[in-house]
């Protein structure tokens, strides 16, 4: 009877295969699995490529950070999907948990794999190039060349001398070098070129490191805000003095400088010349007066689209402007309950703009206006108002008017560009008897019941300004540029290798023997070697109808190109 010993750790019966038990992990052993997988160059190109799908929502839903109330009006509006996107923070993707997730691992996995390839790289900088090959007609690209013996005694060439002299050659085109063997008839050279491209590859995934970290820097440091501003108004940058503000996680108030910006001026240029683009607008200038701060003198400068104005570290854009009627409301008691330029929001490129009016101090009961503004009023064969160019040549004012409660008592945020009718009663509309209130320059409307009057005073234009705070954007712009350097260097820069070996012939000649690798896919390769080829013939007066040959199995026009046949060879193969 036989009996069979089974190994410890190792499953199996007589006669059949046994099973090889894989051996824990461990704690420390899944921890450095993760690590690896996390940091390796695949996982990053994927966390690269999930960042950008991830960016995707912040196009297709409207943001908190940009515009609040259309936020809110989307989710009253969508009261099924609205709810449940906010769950999912779609409506703040770039501040969202999954987003934060994948950009911080992002920004680990970047770290993860740069490190190792930077020591290596240093490592590989420092180290001399590859020992010389046995047989070099191994290599992808090869040949040969034949320096005669008349030409040898005539230059007292030897071997090492000569090794040296094509070291020399090598290290005018860009070659790093070392030469081997200097005294004895078998000398080479070792030579290679193109660590600037692991050097180009380092940078820009460096550089996108540095992008992620300007990034947050102005997410964290920076602020954002918008200001709508009347002809001959200011506006002083305080918080106090923006319309909306969207500040980052770290911001401060220190961080406001306190300049102030006027309006002088808002000149628009209108298309009055081709018939199919009559009307459109050519031009838009705001001019402005800027003061750093307190007590710093005034300079007038010009705000134009896609030209914005760098004042107090802020870079200040125009993003938007309209009409503003100059309306005065009095109430039921004779009193100015409002008095002042109106911002209209402009609904169509002949600026027909909505406009809202609301008087809260208005007495005995609160007065609201909706209604629309039109530069240019024409009336239709129906009745109905419109505009008909977007210079003001007929300004005219369309209103309903309300009275009631606004809703601004309890302090309760409201929107000025919506007026909430619904706990309002109406005074005047075109459904009802008294009709709706249209008004010309100049002219007064008295209300219904003795509410009160309305008044359209005149006329200014109003520009609307995106004011972006961000500390990190110079930095974000260098680290971005040497992205693009490093990523051009890593694809156009080929990594080569390069050996040459001399050695004496029986006939006093010397043979010159040359190889070159290519590190990855280099279909520039075989060129390269034609261009040693002749480098080198040319520094021994090698005439090319003496023995120079070319042979390429790669690409086979190689052989034609080099011509002739004799004492040397040039031969390419693939291995």
């Amino acid at each position: 009877m036989v009996k069979q010993d089974i190994a410890p750790g190792v499953k199996g019966t007589a006669g059949s295969k046994a099973d090889v038990a894989v051996p824990a992990l461990g704690f420390v052993g899944t921890l450095r699995w993760a690590w690896t997988q996390l940091t390796s160059m695949r996982t990053a190109l994927f966390l690269l490529l999930l960042l950008a799908v991830a960016a995707v929502p912040g196009s297709l839903f409207p943001q908190r950070s940009a515009n609040p109330a259309v936020v809110t009006q989307y989710i009253e509006e969508h009261p099924d999907t609205g709810p449940v996107l906010d769950w999912f923070q779609l409506f703040d993707v770039y501040s969202s948990v999954w987003f934060s997730a994948i950009y911080l691992l992002l920004f680990i996995s970047l770290i993860g794999c740069v490190i190792p390839r930077a020591r290596a790289h240093f490592r590989a900088a420092r180290s001399t190039p590859p020992r010389t090959p046995k047989r070099l007609s191994r290599l992808p690209v090869h040949g040969t060349l034949e320096i005669p013996a008349a030409e040898v005694q005539d230059a007292d060439l030897t071997p090492s001398s000569a090794a040296g002299q094509a070291a020399a050659v090598l290290k005018k085109r860009g070659y790093r070098v070392d030469v081997r063997g200097v005294g004895t008839d078998e000398a080479s050279v070792g030579a290679e070129r193109g660590l600037a491209k692991e050097l180009g590859n380092l940078v820009f995934h460096i550089s996108l490191i540095g992008v992620l970290v300007a990034v947050a820097i102005g997410g964290l440091f920076g602020y954002n805000g918008q200001k709508v501003i009347v002809e001959g108004d200011s506006f002083v940058n305080t918080l106090i003095g923006y319309d909306s503000f969207n500040p980052g996680s770290n911001f401060s108030d220190d961080q406001l400088e306190p300049y102030s910006i006027r309006l002088d001026s808002f000149d628009v240029r209108f298309d009055r010349e081709q018939e199919s683009h009559y009307g459109q607008p050519l031009d838009f200038t705001a001019n402005l007066t800027t003061q750093d701060g307190p007590g710093a003198p005034e300079e007038q400068q010009v705000l134009k689209v896609n030209a914005p104005v760098t004042i107090g570290g802020t870079s200040v854009y125009l993003v938007g402007n309209g009409y503003a009627p100059i309306v005065t409301v009095r109430d039921g008691e004779g009193d100015i309950a409002s008095q002042g330029p109106v911002v209209a929001v402009p609904s169509d490129g002949l600026y027909t703009s909505l406009i809202v009016i609301k008087a809260p101090d208005a007495q005995p009961d609160q007065l609201g206006f909706v209604g629309f503004f039109l530069p240019t009023a024409f009336v239709d064969e129906d009745g109905v108002s419109f505009s008909r160019d977007p210079d003001p040549f007929n300004p005219q004012l369309n209103l309903n008017s309300y009275y009631g409660d606004l809703g601004l008592d309890d302090g309760t945020p409201e929107n000025v560009y919506v007026l909430d009718t619904e706990n309002l009663t109406e005074l005047n509309s075109r459904n009802n008897d008294d009709g709706g209130i249209v008004l010309a320059v100049g002219q007064t409307y008295d209300l219904p019941e003795g509410k009160g009057s309305i008044t359209f005073d005149g006329l200014q234009r109003y520009i609307a300004l995106d004011i972006h705070h961000d500390p990190a954007k110079a930095a974000a712009f260098v680290f971005a540029t040497l992205a693009l350097l490093g990523l051009g260097a890593s694809l156009f820069i080929a990594r080569r290798r390069l050996w040459v070996k001399t050695s004496r012939r029986d006939d006093g000649g010397i043979r010159v023997e040359y190889g070159l690798l290519a590190r990855g896919e280099d279909h520039r390769l075989a060129d390269e070697g034609l261009r040693v080829r002749k480098l080198l013939a040319d520094r021994w007066s090698v005439p090319s109808g003496t023995g120079d040959n070319t042979e390429d199995n790669r690409v086979p026009e190689a052989v034609s190109s080099a011509g002739g046949t004799g004492q040397s060879q040039h031969n390419t193969k693939d291995n």
